[in-house]
């Protein structure tokens, strides 16, 4: 998702890390209820990169009654079975860095929820964009930038390794339409390069965890063009993915339009490339709800309708944001941190 928004935040809740790990990986957890919804199968999930954050400043969450509730927990309870996370490389407020998304990966886990890990590459947001590369890699050689992608990726990876969580899909890079680390990494300018690059991270995986599905991710879901641009691009230079991933933000006006699109791109990358495709990011303005609910119960059909069970799950980017948080008026949560009719569209699916 598309961000250029920056606002301060104590560090003092990251010296806590240790702490709050310890804490959610006790050897005696608390007992969870039986999860209301399949916890398998098709994918349906939240990237909530926020939470912890959002936390810190004071926001609480609610569920129809207005009890309060963990948010996590809510979502779960909402039908959602999975988690997304973004790892930034060296964030100037710590937040999203690899330690701190662990603290999140923990919870996660607990609640019996699947994960993917998104790698943006970046000290901040990697998007369409901005693809800016972390300010201790810039003046790497290509070389030494795989090298560099390879220790962080492979860093991060480990740490969840080392508390018994295995993620389902790891992305390498967010939105790389054009690319990442630019401008070494810039894909019009250099695609061998973006693909060197993406191979570092996709290596990087596999040798943590084997099984675990590697994701190229791209902006724009229902833009054919740029998805058969990108990824000729990079199978014509050995370059590696398990799935491809996409993003869909359609308008109250153009979902359906914009569904029907992203569904027969879908169905170009299957069959043009003989993989699976994941949505990794959704959203909708909050105060549309009836029509967010809509979009959401289409897309959600339409992705579960792909032959032979190819189009893997669908994910809400941040749907726990409200109240004017950073500014982003496309969560899922009314102004009272509930969560609004569209996120019912996840457990009528």
């Amino acid at each position: 998702m598309q961000l250029h928004l920056c606002s301060l935040h104590s560090i003092s809740y990251l010296l806590l890390l240790p702490v709050l790990i310890a804490c959610q990986d006790g050897n005696s957890p608390q007992p969870l209820s039986p999860p209301l919804y399949d916890m398998t199968g098709f994918a349906k999930g939240a990237d909530v990169s926020w939470i912890t954050e959002m936390e810190k400043a004071g926001r609480k969450f609610y569920d129809a009654t207005g009890s309060e509730v963990e948010c996590m927990a809510l979502l779960r309870s909402l039908g959602m079975n999975a988690i997304r996370l973004r790892v930034w490389v060296n964030p100037a407020e710590g937040w999203c860095s690899k330690e701190e998304m662990l603290v999140k990966a923990i919870r996660a886990h607990r609640l019996g929820m699947r994960l993917m890990v998104d790698f943006h590459y970046s000290d901040w947001w990697a998007d369409p964009g901005q693809q800016a590369t972390p300010k201790a890699w810039k003046e790497m050689t290509v070389e030494e930038m795989k090298q560099a992608v390879k220790i962080h990726t492979t860093a991060t990876l480990e740490l969840l390794k080392a508390k018994g969580i295995t993620p389902e899909w790891v992305q390498v890079g967010n939105e790389t339409g054009n690319g990442m680390l630019w401008p070494t990494g810039q894909a019009d300018a250099s695609m061998p390069a973006y693909a060197a690059l993406n191979n570092a991270g996709y290596d990087a995986v596999k040798s943590v965890f084997p099984n675990t599905g590697v994701i190229v991710h791209l902006q724009g879901g229902d833009n054919n063009n740029l998805y058969r641009w990108l990824f000729d691009g990079l199978k014509k230079n050995g370059g590696k993915w398990d799935i491809i991933g996409m993003s869909l933000y359609p308008s109250v006006d153009s979902w359906q339009e914009m569904n029907k699109r992203c569904a027969a791109n879908i169905n170009d990358m299957v069959n043009r490339y003989g993989t699976k495709v994941m949505i990794c990011e959704v959203g909708m303005s909050w105060n549309q709800a009836e029509a967010a609910n809509a979009f959401l119960t289409d897309i959600i059909s339409q992705a579960k309708s792909i032959a032979n069970d190819n189009c893997l799950g669908v994910f809400y980017w941040e749907p726990q944001s409200y109240g004017g948080w950073k500014e982003y008026a496309l969560g899922a949560f009314d102004g009272d941190g509930k969560p609004t009719i569209a996120l019912n569209a996840f457990k009528t699916n």
